[in-house]
């Protein structure tokens, strides 16, 4: 094992450790937080007022940004993922706004970003990432890059479109929660023990793409925990995430499934010349492990491997699940 894998596995261990502690909290408590769970603070609505920017994108299309913080602090960018928006970094926001820039920026389609004409390719994903990168990353300066399901593939996308701004605009980079390709083969959100076959690609691909009106109630909001989140996540964490996912519209949802059923970004991972953190719950059913472990293993197999942090007992919304020990990788990532 190489130098660097040992340190990764120590602290891959360590992480799992504390995560584990929480988890074992978490589901001891998962029953009464269902029912009663108190507010939780990482989720409130930010204190910090963020400029608001409008960059443009490489075919012209506009992406709105929300910058936080001090102009001249080290800055952080957030990609969000499939049918989310900016308001799902918000245990980010309130985590890095006072000592960070924090600059968080809506997919096309997904929040104040409009969807336009065109069909939504993965290709779009880096392009809009580069050019939000470009407005709000000064010449001289290098970003912690953050990106979340869709968000990863973002950022991979942008190192496979353009591999020569990775070292120039980035110091670090997570990825969490997200895949670089075999993203519909490797659902697992029909469990193997009750013995149903998985859906055939072709089928499942047709779900992704369906663009199928969403109303939130107790019913959706059970689906979507069963989905996106643990079955320990807190009732505020499942409210907040459905609140999320129910205002994307459904031509967003459906465009952006159709691109990502087919997504193949794998190549990117020999780009990302810099330290990168893998982070995944093993509760994940839409990008279950099987996707961190062998992005993992590509990034170290070029010594660019910082972590590859395992969360027990956590689900797709790592970012907001587990917020304390995201955070705490993202502050360690922005430290080195």
């Amino acid at each position: 094992m190489r130098s660097s894998s040992r340190r990764i596995l120590l602290g891959t261990v360590a992480v799992a450790a504390v995560a584990g502690a929480a988890t074992a909290l978490r589901r001891r408590k998962s029953v009464a937080g269902l029912l009663a769970a108190g507010p939780n603070p990482a989720l409130a609505d930010p204190v910090s007022h963020p400029e608001e920017l409008s960059v443009v994108s490489a075919d012209g299309h506009r992406i709105h940004v929300l910058a936080y913080g001090d102009p001249t602090a080290p800055p952080i960018v957030f990609a969000h993922g499939w049918t989310c928006s900016t308001m799902m970094w918000f245990p980010q926001i309130n985590e890095f706004a006072e000592n960070y820039r924090v600059i968080a920026y809506d997919q096309r389609g997904h929040g104040r970003s409009e969807l336009g004409a065109a069909a939504p390719t993965p290709a779009m994903l880096g392009d809009d990432l580069d050019a939000v990168l470009s407005a709000t990353v000064p010449d001289g300066t290098k970003a912690v890059v953050v990106g979340h399901s869709m968000g990863g593939m973002s950022v991979m996308s942008w190192a496979l479109r353009h591999p020569d701004r990775v070292a120039e605009k980035v110091s670090a980079v997570m990825l969490a929660s997200t895949g670089a390709d075999r993203l519909v083969s490797e659902l697992a959100v029909i469990p193997k023990r009750i013995g149903i076959p998985p859906l055939p690609i072709p089928v499942a691909r047709a779900v992704l793409g369906a663009a199928v009106p969403m109303v939130e109630t107790p019913l959706t909001r059970r689906a979507l925990q069963y989905v996106a989140l643990a079955p320990g996540s807190t009732r505020e964490e499942v409210a907040f995430t459905s609140t999320i996912v129910h205002q994307c519209a459904p031509a967003t949802r459906a465009g952006w499934g159709r691109a990502l059923s087919e997504l193949n970004v794998a190549e990117a991972l020999d780009n990302l010349v810099v330290p990168t953190t893998v982070v995944v719950g093993d509760a994940d059913r839409l990008t279950p492990p099987v996707h961190s472990v062998r992005m993992a293993d590509r990034l170290d197999a070029h010594d660019h491997l910082a972590r590859l942090i395992r969360l027990p007992g956590i689900g797709h919304m790592s970012t907001i699940e587990a917020a304390a020990e995201v955070n705490a990788e993202i502050r360690r990532l922005r430290s080195l």
